[in-house]
């Protein structure tokens, strides 16, 4: 069969994608790497006590596969698409992983599960895997950025977080399955005849199968991918174009030329988000404006006689009065104006949504759903208003949310964050080295050797 012409596009693509192991990453980008896969485990890990990440762990009891790969909090080894799935659900059984505003994509909970499944089957390097979490967030980003996500999110309910993490996946997975370029359009063309979701996902009460939209599915596709390509699997040359391409069938308005768009000097994990807080990422800044204020006045919630917080009017949809507590606004600013913190397992408390004092300060707080910080977004702006009973009227306008590119958090806080995950499931001695292991990824002759870390 005569081969189908390579597009300059997908050809310079696939080249980068097969050069990137080869490829030293930044300093800063590396530690960036470094510190979204700390986050990401320490997610995983969390999610072994969810809802989400139980059923995940009751999926592989129902598929045993070949005993190589590891799962958080589970304590065999399992076959690499099922550790792919698992750990996929694991990071995204809640609203703790990281998140890429401009993609509105998960890249994590998808990029770094792949990474690790095909990372343990080949006995790759902590380097080796860094420099493929990076290349996969790099990737995937781009595919939803040249769709146009607002179209094809709010107007053609496809899941942005699918996709993108599927693109993610598969471009970790081919890097650390050692492939050359014609090899790496062959899996990208597996992907892109995986390319699914809907923004149904909305609508899902359990967070179950969200955590299989953002996570398990694109994770255990994007790892299928490289499977199937290093069993021999051919496939088109180029996806991107041609007849019958991706883009006509996704975006046939879009310009492919955005797969490309400054790769190799604009890092996608530098920009990404890791959150301070383990909630919905609407409530990330009114819960940055709670603190501050806090911080700077001297009050109780006792003393608070009215809230107002005003968000972006698509977000506001999201978190308002939700059954979740960590996708509800109302309930979380409550529950943070009396601890003066949230914790996560303040957060993922359930029962404190019945606990008469939370309700007492939650009905006081009003949601303004907010047209001009909506046309904002990506930045999630909030503004806060707390009126208290002697007569003061507190403001904060938060433009910079914690933990965002624009504000990010530093590794300490990053290092807390995870020690606060990870701990409560792993006892004290084995987060501490899973946590120096991730640090130090890049001397790790051995990525199994992390893999090992994160079993119960």
């Amino acid at each position: 069969m005569k081969r189908d012409a390579v597009s300059p596009v997908t050809l310079q693509l696939s080249n980068y994608m097969a050069q990137a192991a080869h490829q030293p990453l930044p300093p800063a980008v590396a530690e960036r790497a470094v510190l979204h896969i700390l986050d990401t485990l320490a997610s995983m890990i969390s999610g072994a006590e969810l809802p989400a990440g139980e059923r995940s762990l009751d999926y592989l009891a129902a598929l045993p596969g070949q005993p190589v790969c590891s799962v958080a909090g589970h304590a065999a080894k399992v076959g690499p698409m099922e550790a792919a799935l698992a750990n996929g659900m694991l990071a995204h059984a809640d609203e703790t992983d990281d998140s890429h505003a401009p993609s509105l994509s998960h890249l994590g909970c998808a990029v770094v599960p792949a990474a690790l499944a095909i990372g343990e089957w080949k006995g790759v390097s902590g380097e080796a895997f860094l420099r493929a979490v990076a290349l996969g967030y790099d990737v995937g980003s781009r595919v939803t950025m040249t769709l146009g996500v607002r179209r094809f999110f709010a107007d053609e309910h496809k899941s942005t977080h699918s996709v993108a993490g599927l693109f993610g996946a598969t471009a970790a997975a081919g890097s650390l399955a050692g492939f050359h370029d014609r090899q790496m359009r062959w899996a990208l063309d597996y992907a892109a005849q995986q390319s699914s979701g809907i923004a149904a996902w909305q609508r899902d009460p359990d967070h179950i199968v969200k955590a299989f939209v953002f996570g398990g599915m694109p994770a255990r596709n994007g790892t299928a991918a490289a499977l199937m390509v290093s069993a021999g699997f051919t496939a088109v040359e180029d996806p991107f174009s041609g007849n019958d391409n991706y883009f006509l069938a996704y975006g046939p308005n879009c310009d492919p030329a955005g797969l490309i768009d400054d790769l190799g000097r604009h890092f996608a994990i530098a920009h990404s988000n890791i959150k301070k807080w383990t909630v919905g990422s609407p409530i990330q800044a009114p819960l940055d404006a709670a603190e501050e204020l806090l911080r700077e006045h001297d009050f109780a919630s006792a003393d608070v006689t009215r809230i107002v917080v005003e968000i972006g009017d698509r977000e506001a949809t999201v978190v308002d009065n939700r059954d979740m507590p960590a996708v509800c606004v109302q309930h979380m600013l409550a529950v943070m104006l009396i601890d003066r913190t949230a914790t996560f397992a303040s957060i993922h408390d359930e029962a404190r949504m019945q606990d008469p004092e939370v309700r007492a300060l939650r009905s006081k707080v009003e949601l303004i759903a907010s047209e001009e910080l909506g046309r904002r977004l990506p930045r999630r702006e909030a503004k806060l208003t707390i009126e208290l009973a002697d007569g003061r009227v507190l403001f904060k306008h938060i433009e910079a949310v914690r933990g965002t590119s624009d504000n990010p958090m530093s590794r300490a806080e990053i290092v807390t964050k995870a020690r606060e995950l990870i701990e409560p499931i792993l006892g004290a001695e084995k987060c501490e080295r899973l946590i120096e292991t991730t640090l130090n990824l890049s001397t790790l002759d051995d990525v199994s050797k992390l893999g090992n870390l994160l079993r119960g």
